[in-house]
């Protein structure tokens, strides 16, 4: 058997508004809170680390007292579920977010980095 993604580890300076601002981006709930980690995830697998099959990972956001300082290594993708690609970066620019470049040059798909400077790519594809 082989291993299942379930969680993201996220170190931050400001957990909860991390948190407040993922848990837009991605239609997820706060799911734990304490002591200078949140974790949220998708109200529709609230048990997700037991499901079966594949699950939406979670996210938890660490407390740290340094802030980012260099591009990140590893950085999320999303795609649109409801929308096209310019009316969600739209719609992401307005929770916080802004433009980043990483040298993607011309591409389809938009660099964008979350309130505390984490890079994330919107994809032109939509999901369902």
């Amino acid at each position: 058997m082989a291993s299942k993604f379930t969680e993201l580890a996220i170190d931050c300076t400001d957990p909860s508004g991390l948190a407040r601002f993922w848990c837009s981006v991605l239609d997820y709930e706060v799911q734990d809170e304490d002591d200078g980690i949140v974790t949220i995830g998708s109200p529709l697998v609230p048990d997700g680390k037991n499901h079966p099959g594949p699950v939406p990972p979670t996210l938890t956001f660490a407390y740290v007292p340094e802030g980012k300082t260099v591009k990140n290594r590893l950085h999320l993708d999303v795609n649109p579920t409801d929308r096209e690609q310019d009316e969600e970066v739209r719609r992401l620019l307005g929770l916080g977010a802004r433009h980043a470049d990483v040298g993607q040059g011309d591409e389809d798909w938009v660099v964008l980095a979350d309130p505390e400077g984490n890079e994330f790519c919107v994809l032109a594809s939509r999901c369902p």
